[in-house]
Protein backbone atom coordinates (compact mmCIF):
# COMPACT_ATOMS: atom_id res chain seq x y z
CA UNK A 1 0.00 0.00 0.00
CA UNK A 2 2.57 2.27 0.59
CA UNK A 3 2.60 3.17 -3.53
CA UNK A 4 -1.03 5.18 -2.74
CA UNK A 5 1.53 7.69 -0.29
CA UNK A 6 1.79 9.25 -4.08
CA UNK A 7 -2.01 9.87 -4.26
CA UNK A 8 -1.66 11.97 -0.92
CA UNK A 9 -0.63 15.64 -2.31
CA UNK A 10 -3.43 15.05 -5.10
CA UNK A 11 -5.71 14.55 -2.31
CA UNK A 12 -4.55 17.86 0.20
CA UNK A 13 -5.88 19.89 -2.54
CA UNK A 14 -8.97 19.17 -1.59
CA UNK A 15 -8.87 18.61 1.86
CA UNK A 16 -11.70 20.96 2.60
CA UNK A 17 -13.97 18.87 0.29
CA UNK A 18 -12.92 15.90 1.50
CA UNK A 19 -13.66 17.10 5.43
CA UNK A 20 -17.01 18.23 4.04
CA UNK A 21 -17.55 15.17 2.39
CA UNK A 22 -16.39 12.93 5.82
CA UNK A 23 -18.83 15.15 7.87
CA UNK A 24 -21.94 14.18 5.64
CA UNK A 25 -20.94 10.54 6.31
CA UNK A 26 -20.99 10.62 10.12
CA UNK A 27 -24.66 12.54 9.90
CA UNK A 28 -25.63 9.90 7.22
CA UNK A 29 -24.97 7.08 10.00
CA UNK A 30 -26.58 9.19 13.08
CA UNK A 31 -29.69 9.69 11.14
CA UNK A 32 -29.59 6.01 9.75
CA UNK A 33 -28.87 5.17 13.56
CA UNK A 34 -32.11 7.03 14.59
CA UNK A 35 -34.47 5.82 11.73
CA UNK A 36 -33.52 2.17 13.40
CA UNK A 37 -34.25 3.40 17.11
CA UNK A 38 -37.35 4.70 16.07
CA UNK A 39 -37.99 1.03 14.69
CA UNK A 40 -37.52 0.15 18.42
CA UNK A 41 -40.00 2.02 20.04
CA UNK A 42 -42.69 1.42 17.12
CA UNK A 43 -42.03 -2.62 17.85
CA UNK A 44 -41.99 -2.50 21.93
CA UNK A 45 -45.14 -0.22 21.52
CA UNK A 46 -47.07 -2.53 19.89
CA UNK A 47 -46.43 -5.02 22.79
CA UNK A 48 -47.96 -2.97 25.07
CA UNK A 49 -51.35 -2.25 26.18
CA UNK A 50 -53.27 0.87 25.28
CA UNK A 51 -50.84 1.37 22.19
CA UNK A 52 -53.08 3.63 19.48
CA UNK A 53 -52.34 3.38 15.68
CA UNK A 54 -51.46 7.36 16.11
CA UNK A 55 -48.49 6.39 18.04
CA UNK A 56 -47.54 3.41 16.12
CA UNK A 57 -48.33 5.93 13.00
CA UNK A 58 -45.74 8.90 14.65
CA UNK A 59 -42.80 5.99 14.92
CA UNK A 60 -43.54 4.83 11.32
CA UNK A 61 -43.23 8.23 10.41
CA UNK A 62 -40.07 9.67 12.19
CA UNK A 63 -38.41 6.55 11.26
CA UNK A 64 -39.16 6.89 7.39
CA UNK A 65 -38.12 10.68 7.79
CA UNK A 66 -34.58 9.95 9.47
CA UNK A 67 -34.15 7.40 6.54
CA UNK A 68 -35.10 10.10 4.20
CA UNK A 69 -33.02 12.75 5.59
CA UNK A 70 -30.03 9.86 6.07
CA UNK A 71 -30.92 9.04 2.08
CA UNK A 72 -30.18 12.61 1.40
CA UNK A 73 -26.57 12.62 3.54
CA UNK A 74 -25.43 9.78 1.72
CA UNK A 75 -26.11 11.50 -1.24
CA UNK A 76 -23.96 14.46 -0.38
CA UNK A 77 -21.48 11.93 0.56
CA UNK A 78 -21.36 10.10 -3.02
CA UNK A 79 -21.82 13.59 -4.42
CA UNK A 80 -18.88 15.47 -2.77
CA UNK A 81 -16.39 13.03 -2.52
CA UNK A 82 -16.94 10.93 -5.87
CA UNK A 83 -16.35 14.57 -7.32
CA UNK A 84 -12.91 14.96 -5.70
CA UNK A 85 -12.47 11.68 -6.92
CA UNK A 86 -13.11 13.09 -10.54
CA UNK A 87 -10.70 16.04 -9.78
CA UNK A 88 -7.90 14.36 -8.73
CA UNK A 89 -7.98 11.89 -11.61
CA UNK A 90 -7.86 14.88 -13.75
CA UNK A 91 -5.37 16.40 -12.26
CA UNK A 92 -3.33 13.08 -12.14
CA UNK A 93 -4.25 12.73 -16.14
CA UNK A 94 -2.68 16.03 -16.72
CA UNK A 95 0.21 15.72 -14.45
CA UNK A 96 0.81 12.66 -16.36
CA UNK A 97 0.75 13.78 -20.08
CA UNK A 98 2.91 16.57 -19.13
CA UNK A 99 5.23 14.52 -17.61
CA UNK A 100 5.29 12.25 -21.48
CA UNK A 101 6.02 15.60 -23.00
CA UNK A 102 9.33 16.12 -20.81
CA UNK A 103 10.47 12.88 -21.11
CA UNK A 104 13.32 11.54 -23.41
CA UNK A 105 13.70 9.61 -26.72
CA UNK A 106 15.27 6.99 -24.41
CA UNK A 107 12.23 6.56 -22.11
CA UNK A 108 9.92 5.85 -25.04
CA UNK A 109 12.65 3.45 -26.41
CA UNK A 110 12.41 0.93 -23.27
CA UNK A 111 8.29 1.87 -22.97
CA UNK A 112 6.01 0.72 -25.82
CA UNK A 113 3.12 2.61 -26.31
CA UNK A 114 0.61 0.56 -25.53
CA UNK A 115 2.21 0.11 -21.84
CA UNK A 116 1.79 4.11 -21.79
CA UNK A 117 -1.32 4.14 -22.73
CA UNK A 118 -2.92 1.53 -20.67
CA UNK A 119 -1.03 3.51 -17.54
CA UNK A 120 -2.63 6.62 -18.72
CA UNK A 121 -6.47 5.13 -19.13
CA UNK A 122 -6.67 1.94 -17.40
CA UNK A 123 -4.56 2.38 -14.20
CA UNK A 124 -5.63 6.17 -13.68
CA UNK A 125 -9.60 4.86 -14.03
CA UNK A 126 -8.21 2.53 -11.01
CA UNK A 127 -6.34 4.91 -9.21
CA UNK A 128 -9.17 7.40 -9.06
CA UNK A 129 -11.37 4.30 -7.35
CA UNK A 130 -9.09 4.89 -4.46
CA UNK A 131 -9.46 8.47 -4.48
CA UNK A 132 -13.37 8.54 -3.71
CA UNK A 133 -15.21 5.19 -3.78
CA UNK A 134 -12.77 3.40 -1.74
CA UNK A 135 -11.93 5.92 1.16
CA UNK A 136 -15.66 6.69 1.18
CA UNK A 137 -17.09 3.15 1.74
CA UNK A 138 -14.15 2.80 4.18
CA UNK A 139 -14.81 5.53 6.38
CA UNK A 140 -18.94 4.92 6.12
CA UNK A 141 -18.15 0.92 7.32
CA UNK A 142 -16.41 2.30 9.77
CA UNK A 143 -18.64 4.87 11.38
CA UNK A 144 -21.56 2.75 11.16
CA UNK A 145 -20.10 -0.21 12.45
CA UNK A 146 -18.66 1.49 15.65
CA UNK A 147 -22.44 2.57 16.28
CA UNK A 148 -23.85 -0.36 15.14
CA UNK A 149 -21.60 -2.75 17.84
CA UNK A 150 -21.90 -0.08 20.20
CA UNK A 151 -26.03 -0.06 19.91
CA UNK A 152 -25.55 -3.99 19.60
CA UNK A 153 -23.14 -4.18 23.18
CA UNK A 154 -25.63 -1.85 24.78
CA UNK A 155 -28.76 -4.27 24.16
CA UNK A 156 -26.81 -7.94 24.69
CA UNK A 157 -22.82 -8.02 24.86
CA UNK A 158 -23.02 -11.91 24.88
CA UNK A 159 -25.21 -12.34 21.84
CA UNK A 160 -22.74 -9.04 20.44
CA UNK A 161 -19.98 -11.61 21.46
CA UNK A 162 -21.01 -14.23 20.11
CA UNK A 163 -22.80 -13.38 16.75
CA UNK A 164 -19.30 -11.52 15.36
CA UNK A 165 -17.09 -13.97 16.45
CA UNK A 166 -17.34 -15.36 12.55
CA UNK A 167 -16.48 -12.25 11.56
CA UNK A 168 -12.69 -12.47 13.52
CA UNK A 169 -12.17 -14.99 10.39
CA UNK A 170 -12.79 -11.80 8.22
CA UNK A 171 -8.94 -10.05 8.78
CA UNK A 172 -7.04 -12.98 7.59
CA UNK A 173 -9.35 -14.30 5.17
CA UNK A 174 -9.12 -10.35 3.48
CA UNK A 175 -5.70 -10.36 3.72
CA UNK A 176 -5.22 -13.57 1.93
CA UNK A 177 -7.81 -12.57 -1.19
CA UNK A 178 -5.88 -9.07 -1.06
CA UNK A 179 -2.91 -10.26 -1.90
CA UNK A 180 -3.78 -12.44 -4.44
CA UNK A 181 -6.22 -10.16 -6.35
CA UNK A 182 -2.92 -7.41 -5.98
CA UNK A 183 -0.42 -10.05 -8.23
CA UNK A 184 -3.37 -10.67 -10.43
CA UNK A 185 -4.55 -7.45 -11.33
CA UNK A 186 -0.94 -6.07 -11.54
CA UNK A 187 -0.41 -9.48 -14.41
CA UNK A 188 -3.60 -8.16 -15.95
CA UNK A 189 -2.62 -4.26 -16.53
CA UNK A 190 0.63 -5.73 -17.68
CA UNK A 191 -1.46 -8.03 -20.90
CA UNK A 192 -3.36 -5.12 -21.24
CA UNK A 193 -0.23 -3.37 -22.11
CA UNK A 194 1.11 -5.72 -24.33
CA UNK A 195 -1.93 -6.32 -26.60
CA UNK A 196 -2.69 -2.61 -26.27
CA UNK A 197 0.64 -2.08 -27.86
CA UNK A 198 0.17 -4.71 -30.71
CA UNK A 199 -3.28 -3.37 -31.56
CA UNK A 200 -1.86 -0.19 -31.67
CA UNK A 201 1.39 -1.55 -33.80
CA UNK A 202 -1.18 -2.94 -36.46
CA UNK A 203 -3.19 0.15 -36.93
CA UNK A 204 -0.90 2.16 -37.61
CA UNK A 205 1.29 0.22 -39.88
CA UNK A 206 -2.18 -1.33 -40.88
CA UNK A 207 -0.75 -1.09 -44.72
CA UNK A 208 2.75 -3.25 -44.21
CA UNK A 209 0.66 -6.09 -42.56
CA UNK A 210 -1.67 -6.25 -45.86
CA UNK A 211 1.03 -5.57 -48.16
CA UNK A 212 2.94 -8.75 -46.48
CA UNK A 213 0.08 -10.63 -46.63
CA UNK A 214 0.39 -10.73 -42.56
CA UNK A 215 -3.40 -10.24 -41.70
CA UNK A 216 -3.95 -14.65 -40.64
CA UNK A 217 -0.26 -14.14 -38.85
CA UNK A 218 -1.54 -11.21 -36.41
CA UNK A 219 -4.82 -12.10 -36.06
CA UNK A 220 -3.18 -15.52 -34.89
CA UNK A 221 -0.67 -13.65 -32.69
CA UNK A 222 -3.48 -11.37 -31.02
CA UNK A 223 -5.77 -14.45 -30.67
CA UNK A 224 -3.36 -15.81 -28.22
CA UNK A 225 -2.37 -12.34 -26.59
CA UNK A 226 -6.61 -12.19 -25.86
CA UNK A 227 -6.97 -15.72 -24.28
CA UNK A 228 -3.72 -14.99 -22.04
CA UNK A 229 -5.75 -11.87 -20.68
CA UNK A 230 -8.88 -13.65 -21.16
CA UNK A 231 -7.06 -16.92 -18.54
CA UNK A 232 -5.95 -13.37 -16.48
CA UNK A 233 -9.34 -12.00 -16.17
CA UNK A 234 -10.88 -15.35 -15.52
CA UNK A 235 -8.70 -16.39 -12.60
CA UNK A 236 -8.79 -13.18 -10.81
CA UNK A 237 -12.79 -13.41 -11.42
CA UNK A 238 -12.79 -16.70 -9.90
CA UNK A 239 -11.03 -15.51 -6.74
CA UNK A 240 -13.03 -12.71 -6.12
CA UNK A 241 -16.66 -14.85 -7.10
CA UNK A 242 -15.03 -16.95 -4.33
CA UNK A 243 -14.22 -14.00 -2.05
CA UNK A 244 -17.73 -12.37 -1.58
CA UNK A 245 -19.41 -15.72 -0.73
CA UNK A 246 -16.76 -16.77 1.50
CA UNK A 247 -17.89 -13.27 3.18
CA UNK A 248 -21.53 -13.99 3.04
CA UNK A 249 -21.47 -17.37 4.28
CA UNK A 250 -19.51 -15.78 7.81
CA UNK A 251 -22.54 -12.94 7.76
CA UNK A 252 -24.73 -15.81 7.53
CA UNK A 253 -23.39 -18.15 10.36
CA UNK A 254 -23.10 -14.71 12.61
CA UNK A 255 -26.81 -14.02 11.96
CA UNK A 256 -27.65 -18.20 12.50
CA UNK A 257 -26.01 -17.59 16.36
CA UNK A 258 -27.66 -14.35 16.89
CA UNK A 259 -30.86 -15.72 16.45
CA UNK A 260 -30.33 -18.84 18.66
CA UNK A 261 -28.90 -16.64 21.32
CA UNK A 262 -31.76 -14.04 20.97
CA UNK A 263 -34.45 -16.11 20.53
CA UNK A 264 -33.89 -17.55 23.86
CA UNK A 265 -32.99 -13.98 25.86
CA UNK A 266 -36.51 -13.06 24.77
CA UNK A 267 -38.49 -16.44 26.43
CA UNK A 268 -36.19 -15.22 29.63
CA UNK A 269 -37.41 -11.98 29.23
CA UNK A 270 -34.23 -10.72 29.32
CA UNK A 271 -34.24 -8.73 26.18
CA UNK A 272 -37.65 -6.61 24.77
CA UNK A 273 -38.87 -7.78 21.17
CA UNK A 274 -37.69 -3.92 20.26
CA UNK A 275 -34.40 -4.77 21.02
CA UNK A 276 -34.55 -7.83 19.29
CA UNK A 277 -35.55 -6.63 16.18
CA UNK A 278 -33.36 -3.68 15.77
CA UNK A 279 -30.21 -5.89 17.00
CA UNK A 280 -31.39 -8.31 14.03
CA UNK A 281 -30.80 -5.37 12.02
CA UNK A 282 -28.42 -3.90 12.60
CA UNK A 283 -26.68 -7.26 12.05
CA UNK A 284 -27.83 -7.62 8.94
CA UNK A 285 -27.41 -4.12 7.86
CA UNK A 286 -23.75 -4.97 9.35
CA UNK A 287 -23.50 -7.55 5.93
CA UNK A 288 -22.76 -5.23 3.77
CA UNK A 289 -20.28 -3.24 5.52
CA UNK A 290 -18.19 -6.08 5.91
CA UNK A 291 -18.82 -7.22 2.35
CA UNK A 292 -17.74 -3.37 1.21
CA UNK A 293 -14.93 -3.83 3.66
CA UNK A 294 -13.87 -6.80 1.21
CA UNK A 295 -14.26 -4.50 -2.26
CA UNK A 296 -12.75 -1.58 -0.70
CA UNK A 297 -9.54 -3.40 0.39
CA UNK A 298 -9.65 -5.15 -3.44
CA UNK A 299 -10.24 -1.57 -4.26
CA UNK A 300 -6.98 -0.65 -2.58
CA UNK A 301 -4.90 -3.34 -3.47
CA UNK A 302 -5.90 -2.55 -7.35
CA UNK A 303 -5.53 1.10 -6.77
CA UNK A 304 -2.01 0.63 -4.92
CA UNK A 305 -0.60 -1.71 -8.26
CA UNK A 306 -2.16 1.13 -10.69
CA UNK A 307 -0.65 3.97 -8.65
CA UNK A 308 2.79 2.30 -8.75
CA UNK A 309 3.09 2.02 -11.70
CA UNK A 310 1.62 5.57 -12.99
CA UNK A 311 4.14 6.86 -10.33
CA UNK A 312 7.38 5.24 -11.85
CA UNK A 313 6.22 7.62 -14.92
CA UNK A 314 5.47 10.60 -13.22
CA UNK A 315 8.93 9.73 -11.12
CA UNK A 316 11.17 9.34 -14.06
CA UNK A 317 13.76 11.61 -14.34
CA UNK A 318 14.23 12.81 -18.17
CA UNK A 319 18.00 12.34 -19.24
CA UNK A 320 17.71 15.91 -21.22
CA UNK A 321 16.39 18.04 -19.07
CA UNK A 322 16.95 21.90 -18.72
CA UNK A 323 20.46 22.95 -16.39
CA UNK A 324 20.22 25.21 -13.40
CA UNK A 325 20.75 28.92 -14.67
CA UNK A 326 20.41 28.08 -18.32
CA UNK A 327 19.89 30.89 -20.53
CA UNK A 328 20.47 31.78 -24.53
CA UNK A 329 21.51 34.22 -26.27
CA UNK A 330 19.10 37.21 -27.53
CA UNK A 331 19.99 36.84 -30.81
CA UNK A 332 20.72 33.66 -32.32
CA UNK A 333 22.90 34.02 -34.68
CA UNK A 334 23.18 29.72 -35.67
CA UNK A 335 26.93 28.87 -35.20
CA UNK A 336 27.17 24.99 -35.10
CA UNK A 337 30.11 23.29 -33.29
CA UNK A 338 30.98 19.17 -32.46
CA UNK A 339 33.68 19.07 -29.98
CA UNK A 340 35.36 15.60 -30.30
CA UNK A 341 31.76 14.43 -29.73
CA UNK A 342 31.33 10.67 -29.12
CA UNK A 343 27.83 9.32 -28.24
CA UNK A 344 26.33 5.60 -27.79
CA UNK A 345 22.43 5.16 -27.61
CA UNK A 346 21.44 4.10 -23.97
CA UNK A 347 21.38 -0.02 -23.08
CA UNK A 348 23.88 -0.67 -26.26
CA UNK A 349 27.73 -0.81 -25.99
CA UNK A 350 28.12 0.33 -29.67
CA UNK A 351 29.52 3.77 -30.87
CA UNK A 352 26.94 5.49 -33.07
CA UNK A 353 29.32 8.67 -33.23
CA UNK A 354 33.45 8.27 -31.95
CA UNK A 355 35.21 11.82 -32.01
CA UNK A 356 33.50 14.14 -34.42
CA UNK A 357 34.91 17.48 -34.48
CA UNK A 358 33.65 20.03 -37.23
CA UNK A 359 32.57 23.92 -37.09
CA UNK A 360 29.66 25.93 -38.95
CA UNK A 361 29.60 29.22 -39.26
CA UNK A 362 25.98 30.65 -39.12
CA UNK A 363 24.22 31.62 -42.39
CA UNK A 364 26.32 28.92 -43.95
CA UNK A 365 25.00 25.23 -45.10
CA UNK A 366 26.46 22.15 -44.42
CA UNK A 367 25.77 18.82 -45.86
CA UNK A 368 25.85 15.11 -43.52
CA UNK A 369 26.34 12.74 -46.09
CA UNK A 370 27.82 8.85 -45.99
CA UNK A 371 26.42 5.46 -46.34
CA UNK A 372 23.30 3.97 -44.48
CA UNK A 373 24.11 3.92 -40.24
CA UNK A 374 27.03 5.95 -40.43
CA UNK A 375 25.45 8.25 -37.72
CA UNK A 376 24.53 10.75 -39.92
CA UNK A 377 20.35 11.10 -38.20
CA UNK A 378 22.31 10.72 -34.95
CA UNK A 379 24.24 14.15 -35.49
CA UNK A 380 20.85 16.33 -35.41
CA UNK A 381 19.23 14.05 -32.58
CA UNK A 382 22.33 15.48 -30.99
CA UNK A 383 22.10 18.95 -32.10
CA UNK A 384 18.65 19.81 -31.45
CA UNK A 385 19.26 17.81 -27.97
CA UNK A 386 16.94 14.96 -28.45
CA UNK A 387 19.75 12.93 -26.79
CA UNK A 388 23.37 14.33 -24.84
CA UNK A 389 26.90 13.04 -26.26
CA UNK A 390 28.30 10.27 -23.93
CA UNK A 391 31.45 12.18 -24.05
CA UNK A 392 32.16 15.56 -25.68
CA UNK A 393 29.98 18.73 -26.42
CA UNK A 394 27.61 20.33 -29.00
CA UNK A 395 27.76 23.82 -28.93
CA UNK A 396 25.19 26.59 -30.55
CA UNK A 397 26.99 29.84 -30.90
CA UNK A 398 29.36 29.02 -28.26
CA UNK A 399 27.15 28.16 -25.83
CA UNK A 400 26.53 23.79 -25.31
CA UNK A 401 23.65 23.31 -25.75
CA UNK A 402 23.20 21.56 -22.17
CA UNK A 403 22.99 25.23 -21.15
CA UNK A 404 20.26 26.69 -23.37
CA UNK A 405 17.04 25.95 -22.06
CA UNK A 406 15.35 23.48 -24.22
CA UNK A 407 12.50 25.31 -25.05
CA UNK A 408 14.65 28.14 -26.54
CA UNK A 409 16.87 25.58 -28.34
CA UNK A 410 14.45 23.46 -29.90
CA UNK A 411 12.21 26.78 -31.19
CA UNK A 412 15.40 28.06 -32.53
CA UNK A 413 16.01 25.19 -34.89
CA UNK A 414 13.46 23.39 -37.52
CA UNK A 415 13.53 19.97 -38.16
CA UNK A 416 12.38 17.82 -41.22
CA UNK A 417 12.98 14.38 -39.83
CA UNK A 418 13.27 11.12 -41.62
CA UNK A 419 10.44 9.50 -40.09
CA UNK A 420 7.33 12.50 -40.94
CA UNK A 421 4.90 12.37 -38.98
CA UNK A 422 1.49 14.27 -39.34
CA UNK A 423 -1.28 14.87 -36.85
CA UNK A 424 -5.14 13.90 -37.81
CA UNK A 425 -6.18 17.59 -37.75
CA UNK A 426 -6.50 19.83 -41.27
CA UNK A 427 -3.24 20.07 -43.54
CA UNK A 428 -3.69 24.17 -42.51
CA UNK A 429 -3.14 23.45 -38.61
CA UNK A 430 -0.26 20.74 -39.59
CA UNK A 431 1.66 23.36 -41.00
CA UNK A 432 0.96 25.92 -38.77
CA UNK A 433 1.93 23.32 -35.95
CA UNK A 434 5.50 25.58 -35.24
CA UNK A 435 4.37 28.87 -34.93
CA UNK A 436 2.05 30.87 -33.51
CA UNK A 437 -0.02 33.51 -35.52
CA UNK A 438 -3.42 34.64 -34.42
CA UNK A 439 -4.40 36.42 -37.39
CA UNK A 440 -6.53 34.12 -39.64
CA UNK A 441 -5.17 35.62 -42.50
CA UNK A 442 -1.82 36.38 -42.31
CA UNK A 443 -1.12 32.46 -40.75
CA UNK A 444 -2.81 31.53 -44.37
CA UNK A 445 -0.60 33.31 -46.26
CA UNK A 446 2.81 31.81 -44.47
CA UNK A 447 1.90 28.31 -44.77
CA UNK A 448 0.91 29.27 -48.12
CA UNK A 449 4.20 30.72 -49.10
CA UNK A 450 6.13 27.84 -47.35
CA UNK A 451 3.87 24.79 -49.05
CA UNK A 452 4.73 26.63 -52.34
CA UNK A 453 8.49 26.45 -51.44
CA UNK A 454 7.74 22.69 -51.10
CA UNK A 455 5.71 22.15 -54.33
CA UNK A 456 2.79 20.91 -52.27
CA UNK A 457 0.73 24.00 -53.10
CA UNK A 458 -0.31 22.82 -55.88
CA UNK A 459 -1.47 19.21 -54.62
CA UNK A 460 -3.70 20.99 -51.69
CA UNK A 461 -4.98 23.13 -54.13
CA UNK A 462 -6.78 19.96 -55.86
CA UNK A 463 -8.36 18.59 -52.70
CA UNK A 464 -11.87 19.02 -51.91
CA UNK A 465 -10.95 21.49 -48.68
CA UNK A 466 -8.21 22.52 -49.63
CA UNK A 467 -5.87 23.55 -46.33
CA UNK A 468 -8.93 22.65 -44.40
CA UNK A 469 -8.69 18.91 -45.97
CA UNK A 470 -8.81 16.81 -42.95
CA UNK A 471 -5.68 14.18 -42.42
CA UNK A 472 -6.27 11.03 -41.69
CA UNK A 473 -4.05 9.16 -38.63
CA UNK A 474 -0.46 10.18 -39.29
CA UNK A 475 -1.33 11.60 -42.88
CA UNK A 476 -2.16 8.67 -44.01
CA UNK A 477 -4.46 10.00 -46.99
CA UNK A 478 -1.81 11.70 -48.43
CA UNK A 479 1.08 9.44 -50.38
CA UNK A 480 4.77 9.29 -49.10
CA UNK A 481 6.48 11.95 -51.03
CA UNK A 482 3.63 14.38 -50.24
CA UNK A 483 4.14 13.72 -46.71
CA UNK A 484 7.52 14.92 -46.58
CA UNK A 485 6.46 17.85 -49.13
CA UNK A 486 4.24 18.93 -45.99
CA UNK A 487 6.94 18.01 -43.22
CA UNK A 488 9.33 20.50 -45.04
CA UNK A 489 6.64 23.80 -45.33
CA UNK A 490 5.70 23.28 -41.68
CA UNK A 491 9.55 23.72 -40.69
CA UNK A 492 10.18 26.20 -43.73
CA UNK A 493 6.54 28.40 -42.56
CA UNK A 494 8.55 27.97 -38.80
CA UNK A 495 10.81 30.69 -40.00
CA UNK A 496 13.65 29.40 -37.38
CA UNK A 497 17.30 30.49 -37.48
CA UNK A 498 18.78 26.90 -38.02
CA UNK A 499 16.93 24.62 -40.67
CA UNK A 500 17.84 20.93 -40.40
CA UNK A 501 16.74 18.33 -43.25
CA UNK A 502 17.44 14.78 -42.06
CA UNK A 503 17.10 12.68 -45.26
CA UNK A 504 13.89 15.18 -46.27
CA UNK A 505 13.64 14.57 -49.92
CA UNK A 506 13.98 10.69 -49.74
CA UNK A 507 10.41 10.04 -50.66
CA UNK A 508 10.09 12.60 -53.64
CA UNK A 509 11.30 12.04 -57.08
CA UNK A 510 14.73 13.47 -58.76
CA UNK A 511 12.81 16.11 -60.46
CA UNK A 512 10.64 17.26 -57.87
CA UNK A 513 13.85 17.59 -55.54
CA UNK A 514 15.69 19.41 -57.80
CA UNK A 515 12.32 22.14 -57.95
CA UNK A 516 12.40 21.68 -53.96
CA UNK A 517 16.40 22.59 -53.71
CA UNK A 518 15.87 25.49 -56.15
CA UNK A 519 13.08 26.69 -53.93
CA UNK A 520 15.34 26.57 -51.02
CA UNK A 521 17.78 28.59 -51.96
CA UNK A 522 16.12 31.68 -51.06
CA UNK A 523 14.83 29.91 -47.66
CA UNK A 524 18.24 28.98 -46.69
CA UNK A 525 20.39 32.08 -47.86
CA UNK A 526 21.38 33.99 -44.81
CA UNK A 527 19.98 31.08 -42.43
CA UNK A 528 22.72 27.84 -40.98
CA UNK A 529 20.96 24.74 -42.48
CA UNK A 530 21.94 21.36 -42.07
CA UNK A 531 21.04 18.90 -44.81
CA UNK A 532 21.45 15.20 -44.29
CA UNK A 533 21.33 13.31 -47.36
CA UNK A 534 21.94 9.73 -49.33
CA UNK A 535 22.09 11.63 -52.59
CA UNK A 536 24.95 13.03 -53.71
CA UNK A 537 22.58 15.54 -55.91
CA UNK A 538 21.23 16.96 -52.56
CA UNK A 539 24.10 18.30 -51.19
CA UNK A 540 26.66 19.19 -53.83
CA UNK A 541 26.11 23.15 -53.68
CA UNK A 542 26.86 23.16 -49.58
CA UNK A 543 29.10 25.50 -48.65
CA UNK A 544 30.69 22.35 -46.29
CA UNK A 545 30.26 18.70 -47.09
CA UNK A 546 30.80 16.08 -43.90
CA UNK A 547 31.44 12.47 -45.13
CA UNK A 548 30.16 9.75 -42.00
CA UNK A 549 31.71 6.36 -42.22
CA UNK A 550 31.31 3.73 -39.45
CA UNK A 551 30.26 7.11 -37.17
CA UNK A 552 33.57 8.80 -37.89
CA UNK A 553 33.99 11.83 -39.79
CA UNK A 554 36.05 10.81 -43.14
CA UNK A 555 36.24 13.93 -45.00
CA UNK A 556 35.16 17.53 -45.20
CA UNK A 557 35.15 19.79 -47.84
CA UNK A 558 33.33 21.53 -50.99
CA UNK A 559 32.12 19.44 -53.70
CA UNK A 560 35.33 20.05 -55.30
CA UNK A 561 37.53 19.58 -52.61
CA UNK A 562 36.16 16.31 -51.95
CA UNK A 563 35.72 14.74 -55.57
CA UNK A 564 39.36 15.84 -56.35
CA UNK A 565 40.07 14.24 -52.98
CA UNK A 566 39.25 10.75 -54.53
CA UNK A 567 37.84 9.71 -51.05
CA UNK A 568 34.88 8.39 -49.53
CA UNK A 569 32.59 11.11 -51.12
CA UNK A 570 34.27 10.69 -54.54
CA UNK A 571 33.14 6.21 -54.13
CA UNK A 572 29.46 7.69 -53.28
CA UNK A 573 29.00 9.45 -56.49
CA UNK A 574 30.31 7.14 -58.25
CA UNK A 575 27.93 4.48 -57.06
CA UNK A 576 25.60 6.77 -57.31
CA UNK A 577 26.22 7.46 -60.90
CA UNK A 578 26.61 3.66 -61.89
CA UNK A 579 23.18 2.74 -60.54
CA UNK A 580 21.51 5.49 -62.39
CA UNK A 581 23.24 4.51 -65.86
CA UNK A 582 22.23 1.09 -64.86
CA UNK A 583 18.63 2.06 -64.22
CA UNK A 584 18.96 3.92 -67.46
CA UNK A 585 20.30 0.80 -69.27
CA UNK A 586 17.58 -1.68 -68.20
CA UNK A 587 14.99 0.52 -69.10
CA UNK A 588 16.46 1.03 -72.37
CA UNK A 589 17.04 -2.66 -72.50
CA UNK A 590 13.49 -3.47 -71.47
CA UNK A 591 11.94 -1.44 -74.15
CA UNK A 592 13.76 -2.88 -77.31
CA UNK A 593 13.35 -6.01 -75.99
CA UNK A 594 9.44 -5.03 -76.10
CA UNK A 595 10.20 -3.22 -79.57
Amino acid sequence: MKELRALLPYLRRYRALIAWGIVMVLIANALRVLSLEYVKYGVDALGRPGTTRTLVFQYAALSLGAAILSGAGRYGMREILNGVSRRVELDLRDDFFAQLLRLDAGFYARHPTGDIMSRATSDIAAVRMVAGPAYMYLVDTIIFSVFAVTRMVWIDPWMTVASLVPMLLLPPVTLWFGKVIHDRFEGIQEQQGVMATMAQENLAGQRIVKAYGQEEYQSRRFREISRDYLRRNVDLARTSGLFYPTLGLLSGVAMVVALWIGGRAIMRGEVTNGDFVVFILYLGILTWPMIALGWVVNLFQRGAASMGRVSRVLSAVPAVADAPGAAAPERVRGEIEFRDVSFRYPGTEREVLHCVSFRVPAGSTVAVVGPTGSGKSTVVQLLTRTYDPTRGEVRVDGIPVSLWPLERLRAAVAVVPQDTFLFSTTIEENLSLGFHEPDADRRGERVRAAARVARLHDTVAELPAGYGTLLGERGINLSGGQKQRAALARAIARDAEVLVLDDALSAVDTHTEYEILEGLRGVLAGRTSVIVSHRVTAVMHADLILVLDDGRLAEQGTHAELLRRGGVYAALQRRQLLAEDLDGGDLLAAAGGEA
